[in-house]
């Protein structure tokens, strides 16, 4: 079983939080959120002399001699999609501050596209090397630091992995982010797991409880940071008590999904799901035949869920007598859920053309594809939730491989790397996807993909379902949930959107 399930997570304002905490300090300056007020109201406004003044406002703050100043910049010129812009301040920010915050980003990311974990730690020495840790104040939830432990985490999973206990926690030990180390902890527990070592998975996902639970309740304030960390609470509990009940001790396991399920913003079938087995491996078969039948009423049980449902029912009612009466009585209401849900949040909006090359080198026109459904998914390579939802849409792929009104194309864009069409291919190559992937790179010009700006699209994944007649019909945002209510989703609105309306 997966230990925990992959969430579209967005660190970027935390970043930005830390990156103006930093430059405050540094540069006795209190000035950021005065600057970013203005330029926001300058920005909202429709009034052409406000464009002016704030076009005017961005190139001087890009010609400033404080860092802060010129990251601002870059930002705002990010927000107004002028990419070009954005990119010629950050390349001129690192060369006017070489050991600036910009520049030690750019540094860390670099070494984090290394793969081979010997090769990775010796760039980490160097890296230390040029930009020492203690040369940089020390923000008080250590968010300055997380440029570090990212590289001391990835090193640290990639020896768990080869079961390098002490290589692993050693790079462990140097984690500095406190509002960090949960997210740290819980990937290590995982990398553990992976590598079939439970006693440091458990020892490592208790220490994740640990590290946000202060977060969780209130303790450490309200900024970016501690609410990024606080949200990692309940998963973090969830996951430990998994691992605890794979380890049979059910009685504490038990103590740690009670704690998950009351941190929780909201039921969740996978939280229901931990609970039930822990119940029912203390022969508690009511509680958790309650437990697994919330899970499976909510839509979103896996096939997993429902073995253990089958199994309770059984047990509760003495045989399987109704069960598929049962379940198809379930199922109805899901699916009516489902399309009462889907039906409010439908629109139909023109769904702008576009013309993209496949992996192969043939030329993809949206215009040209009128008369069928056709799913856009929005994806790249360095996209972890993007790849998660990746086995639903194969199954979503696989329903309707026959069906010559269907289409599905998966679009990669916002690129990191120059060879973004040979990563494409090597990714869906590699996991054996019969994926149709088109490239929307960077114009050479002004630096942006523009087809996904041209969907208003601000994160990745994102899916859109489009009419016969060229209509945008549903819009989804992220992945969450089980295989089986994804490809439910999908075809729910494969059907409303072709329906004849």
């Amino acid at each position: 079983m997966k230990l925990s399930k992959n969430v579209n997570v967005c660190v970027g304002a935390v970043l930005l939080s830390a990156a103006m905490c930093y430059h405050a300090q540094a540069q006795g300056v209190d000035t950021a959120d005065s600057i970013k007020k203005q330029l926001d109201s300058l920005l909202a406004s429709a009034d052409p002399s406000d464009r002016q003044l704030l076009n005017e406002r961005l190139q001087s703050l890009a010609a400033s001699n404080r860092e802060i100043d010129m990251s601002i910049a870059g930002s705002y010129y990010f927000r107004e999609k002028n990419i070009k812009a954005s990119d010629s301040v950050f390349a001129a920010q690192i060369k006017k501050f070489p050991k600036g915050m910009e520049a030690r980003i750019k540094a860390q990311q670099a070494i984090s596209g290394i793969k081979s974990l010997p090769d990775m730690e010796k760039a980490y020495e160097g890296f230390i090397k040029s930009f020492p840790p203690d040369s940089y104040p020390k923000l008080p939830l250590g968010e300055d630091r997380l440029t570090y432990d990212r590289l001391r985490s990835s090193i640290a999973c990639g020896y768990a992995k080869e079961k390098n206990v002490v290589k692993a926690n050693y790079y462990a030990g140097l984690l500095e982010a406190d509002f960090w180390k949960g997210k740290s902890y819980g990937d290590l527990s995982g990398a553990f797991y992976t590598s079939g070592d439970l006693a440091n998975a458990a020892l490592y996902q208790k220490k994740a409880v640990e590290s946000t639970m202060p977060y969780a309740d209130g303790k450490m304030g309200n900024s970016a940071a501690a609410n990024f960390s606080a949200k990692g609470y309940a998963e973090a509990c969830r996951t430990y008590a998994r691992i605890l009940y794979e380890e049979k001790n059910y009685n504490e396991g038990l103590k740690y999904i009670e704690m998950a399920v009351k941190a929780a913003r909201a039921p969740m079938p996978e939280f229901n799901f931990v609970y039930a087995e822990i119940l029912a491996a203390l022969h508690r078969n009511r509680e958790a035949y309650d437990r697994i039948e919330a899970a499976v009423r909510s839509g979103e049980a896996t096939e997993e869920m429902s073995d253990l449902f089958k199994d309770l029912y059984v047990k509760i009612k003495g045989s399987d007598a109704g069960l598929d009466a049962y379940r198809t009585d379930i199922r109805k209401g899901v699916m009516d859920n489902l399309r009462k849900r889907l039906t409010k949040n439908m629109v139909s909006e023109p769904a702008p053309d576009f013309t993209l090359t496949d992996l192969q080198g043939n030329r993809v026109n949206l215009a040209d594809l009128k008369g069928k459904v056709v799913i856009l998914d929005f994806w790249a390579t360095w996209c972890g939730p993007c790849k998660a939802s990746f086995p639903a849409m194969q199954m979503a792929v696989d329903r309707y491989k026959n069906d010559p009104d269907i289409r599905f194309l998966f679009i990669h864009t916002w690129e990191r790397t120059t060879s973004a069409t040979a990563d494409a291919q090597a990714y869906i190559s590699g996991m054996k996807y019969s994926f149709e992937v088109l490239m929307d790179t960077k114009d050479p010009e002004t630096k942006a993909n523009k087809v996904v700006d041209s969907y208003n699209v601000t994160g990745i994944p994102a899916k859109f379902v489009i009419d016969d007649k060229g209509n945008i019909r549903f819009k989804l945002r992220g992945f969450n949930g089980s295989k089986e209510a994804a490809v439910d989703e999908i075809a729910m609105m494969i059907d409303m959107a072709r329906a004849k309306r």
